[in-house]
């Protein structure tokens, strides 16, 4: 999924330069916190999901955090992205998650045409703050 998403995004030095160890990703995909979902036309990947549950404080319940969903070029505009999300819904009603959210750039239409028909837009601004600043 990591190849997937290296080259759906042009971003394979982020994806594949330090991949995580076996390990690492026997740990992640155990946890409860981690949800991956993958489709396959016969045994190729053409899709995936990475997904965060955010268990929250103010209230006994937790949230999904699309991290990553890409769609092999070869496979888009045929409900892959969709059946995908479905899943992810499925997964979500399941453990009782409240909602699931996403971000989408702007200029992304195909993202955002997506996103609009699955749920509801909210305008929202994101923001990086790297731990390394301000620290002494």
């Amino acid at each position: 999924m990591l190849a997937l998403f290296g080259t759906v995004f042009d971003d394979r030095e982020t994806y594949l330069s330090a991949q995580p160890d076996d390990d690492y990703l026997r740990r992640l995909l155990a946890s409860d916190t981690f949800i991956a979902v993958a489709t396959f036309d016969g045994t190729t990947l053409i899709g995936g999901i990475a997904a965060y549950v955010l268990p929250k404080f103010e209230q006994a319940r937790s949230e999904i955090y699309i991290y990553d969903l890409a769609v092999h070029e070869q496979h888009r505009r045929k409900g892959v992205a969709t059946a995908l999300v479905t899943e992810l819904k499925r997964l979500a009603a399941e453990r009782g998650v409240y909602v699931i959210y996403v971000q989408a750039d702007y200029g992304d239409a195909a993202a955002i045409a997506l996103y609009t028909k699955l749920g509801t837009r909210e305008n929202v601004m994101h923001f990086d703050i790297l731990p390394s600043e301000g620290a002494a």
